[in-house]
């Protein structure tokens, strides 16, 4: 006997009555079948229980008005079950029985999934054809293979193992390419030539040779890009004639990044201190192909990382596929990004297969250390285990230029899904680079690695996957005082110092960008400044904003100072602009499991009574790597608007702050972690942004630089002081 809603998606016209016979009800499923095909638009006005007579009747439709039917579809795109409730309430509005309403939404949700499942059937007969064809490709391959000694045909049998395994991968890459190449081919408009893989027997082509084989061409663009001062900018989209070799150098670097995470020794060597070395013999001898020998006076970055994070492996292909939310999530390191062009945008609906010609610029959050312009391709691919991967490599050999003072050999990730929504990551960071032009203060971080390595990206990403399921977070404990549990108000708090930081960080860096002038004889050490013009941007206050920033070292060990300054207990000893005031937290919000890591609005009680009370938004941020304390002065209005849920792209910040990193030292780097270092100094960046006038045309004064100069350099001595004191 049929059983009513025994199953979703089976047409149901008659489910009021248990003595209906079945042949009955497959008579009425088939005549309302027809009137869901035809967009629920009829339907069948139910027959009588106790009529027992199998035999077919005459079919009685009611044909629903064009009214009724557009309220039914509006209400179904809202909500595709309705309840009783729900069903009498449509029923007397639109005049009809709650039972025609109940058949209208069995019907449409049946059109709905059969539709859903004819698109699904045609997806998989197309992959299962290209399947097919693959394997015909293949069989084919193998059936035609050749002695390589005397050239006749041989059976697989005659092959060593290595030969048949290199053949059949030689194979495998051909297909790849050729796959890309057409993918390419259609969002370029015409077809891709093959272009054969580089390997030995092959004559080596500009490729293979590095930037030395273009010595007698012209530089083309190279030269004015370096004058300028701005690499970036001037680098344009590929041209057709460099995408076939763009495709085939994506794909061996793929290979050679799976390779480089998953090797141990030779080519990766174990230090003392649990971190890796990479033999550098060892890994020209692996992988002979690629980008070409170094470059004269570049030194080799080489380091690898793994961690398990805590985020979706889908969206973190999607965090670094996206150009957007890659230079958000890491703000830190990558202070501009620019996509050129997509070469694809991959298949099935997913990042498999997608490439994209880039270029960024990497930096040390301080103006001593210049920061390091790649041009690059990036591609993304689902390995059969279930593994995805993303490589960069640099395309800077097409567009040879003595500006080139990095290039990036395959360095990305290789992400592994994980039980509960994580993922384990292995971070690959592969960069050769003249770094004659880093400060002394700074040479020793750099050189071993740990300011542009892998270490600090994994731990940078560690740290931001905590920040977003923070953001996300709906079970915050009310207990404690000051924590906001408002879902609306804590996201719109939260992308607002997200906005905080990442101005920060794109301000106090070496940036081609920004020009800084050192300022001599004003008894600071290197306090460098700069100018910028506020216009028609809602998120900063109009005028003249002048931003001085400065480095120095402290003999104190980078979680100490970093304790120091985001403490609002101990303020008042640095922050000249709190006037002496009592700084009290009013809210925060925890950013992750250490408990520096939070978003907190400060108030600063001025001991004058005549002057306003002044709130201050800060994010202390710290990882294994870096840490940060940064704030900006908050209008309250604004403020409770954004705590209210409000949008916080309104709200005008000026960022100041501080960047605190290790010395370089062993003691600090071989500790593992910056909350766990004891000993060794700390590299400080103190930058300050100021409005000097609010009329953007205005001449800057030398009054305004003599202040800001003099406002930085009594933060540093009172820092320096405090420090020094406690220390002893």
């Amino acid at each position: 006997m049929f059983q009513p809603n025994m199953m979703e998606g089976q047409l149901h016209p008659l489910d009021m009555t248990q003595n209906t016979s079945e042949s009955e009800i497959a008579r009425i499923r088939d005549d309302d079948f027809d009137s869901g095909t035809k967009s629920g638009s009829e339907n069948h006005e139910g027959a009588s229980g106790d009529d027992q007579d199998p035999r077919p009747k005459k079919k009685r439709y009611h044909r629903h008005t064009q009214q009724q039917i557009q309220e039914m579809e509006a209400f179904f795109k809202e909500c595709p079950h309705p309840d009783d409730k729900q069903r009498k309430e449509l029923s007397r509005e639109l005049g009809l029985e709650p039972l025609q309403v109940k058949f209208w939404f069995q019907n449409k949700r049946t059109q709905m999934k059969t539709q859903h499942e004819r698109h699904e059937n045609t997806q998989l007969r197309t992959e299962n054809e290209k399947l097919r064809a693959d394997n015909m490709r293949y069989r084919d391959a193998l059936s035609n293979a050749s002695c390589p000694n005397c050239g006749g045909p041989t059976a697989i049998g005659e092959m060593s193992f290595d030969e048949h395994h290199l053949r059949l991968e030689n194979v495998r890459l051909r297909e790849e390419i050729d796959r890309i190449s057409a993918i390419a081919a259609k969002y370029v408009g015409k077809p891709v030539v093959n272009y054969p893989l580089l390997s030995p027997p092959v004559p080596p082509r500009p490729l293979d040779l590095g930037v030395g084989t273009f010595g007698g061409q012209p530089a083309g663009i190279g030269g004015e890009m370096y004058g300028a001062g701005d690499l970036l900018r001037s680098i344009s989209a590929p041209t057709e004639a460099d995408k076939p070799m763009i495709i085939e150098l994506a794909v061996a670097a793929m290979e050679e990044l799976v390779r480089m995470a998953q090797m141990g020794e030779p080519l990766w060597m174990t230090n003392l201190d649990g971190t890796s070395t990479l033999h550098e013999d060892e890994y020209i001898r692996t992988f002979p192909r690629g980008i070409g020998p170094r470059p004269i006076s570049f030194k080799c970055e080489a380091s690898r990382e793994t961690a398990v994070v805590i985020m979706n492996h889908i969206n973190l292909v999607e965090i670094l596929m996206d150009v957007n939310q890659w230079s958000t999530v890491f703000s830190g390191i990558v202070s501009r990004a620019l996509t050129l062009e997509v070469l694809s945008t991959g298949v099935a609906g997913n990042y498999n297969g997608a490439l994209q010609v880039m270029t960024a610029e990497f930096q040390v959050p301080s103006p001593l250390v210049p920061t390091r312009e790649s041009y690059y391709v990036r591609y993304c691919k689902q390995h059969a285990d279930g593994t995805w991967a993303v490589v960069d490599v640099s395309l800077d050999d097409l567009r040879p230029s003595p500006a080139v003072r990095s290039r990036r050999r395959p360095s990305g990730c290789l992400i592994q899904e994980m039980p509960n929504g994580y993922s384990k990551v292995t971070w690959v960071e592969h960069v050769e680079v003249d770094d004659r032009g880093v400060h002394n203060l700074y040479k020793q971080l750099v050189s071993s690695g740990h300011a542009f390595g892998a270490k600090r990206w994994v731990a940078t990403l560690d740290r931001q996957c905590e920040r977003l399921a923070s953001a996300m977070a709906s079970n915050i404990p009310t207990g404690d005082v000051g924590v906001i549990t408002n879902q609306e108000g804590r996201k719109s708090m939260l992308k607002l110092a997200e906005r905080m930081v990442i101005s920060f960080c794109a301000g106090v860096s070496a940036s081609t960008t920004h020009t800084w002038t050192t300022l001599s004889g004003t008894g600071a050490d290197d306090v460098r400044v700069m100018t910028r013009k506020s216009i028609d941007d809602p998120g900063r206050p109009p005028g003249i904003v002048l931003s001085a920033a400065t480095s120095f070292w402290l003999p104190v060990p980078p979680k100490r100072v970093f304790d120091f300054l985001r403490d609002e207990n101990s303020r008042s000893e640095w922050d000249i602009l709190s006037n002496g005031g009592v700084v009290q937290e009013m809210a925060h919000i925890a950013n992750g499991r250490d408990t520096g890591n939070s978003v907190s609005l400060l108030r600063v009680n001025s001991a004058n009574s005549s002057q306003s009370n002044m709130l201050i938004l800060q994010e202390s941020c710290t990882d294994q790597t870096a840490s940060f304390v940064i704030y900006a002065p908050v209008d309250i209005v604004a403020m409770n608007l954004v705590l209210n849920g409000g949008d916080p792209d309104y709200v005008a910040l000026l960022p100041s702050g501080f960047a605190i990193l290790p010395d370089g030292t062993s003691s600090t780097l071989g500790a593992g972690c910056i909350g766990e270092a004891e000993s060794g100094g700390s590299l400080l960046t103190v930058a300050f942004q100021i409005l000097v006038d609010s009329v953007p045309t205005a001449k800057l004064s030398l009054g305004s630089v003599a202040t800001v100069n003099n406002l930085i350099a009594c933060t540093v001595e009172r820092i320096k002081a405090s420090l020094s004191c406690e220390n002893a």
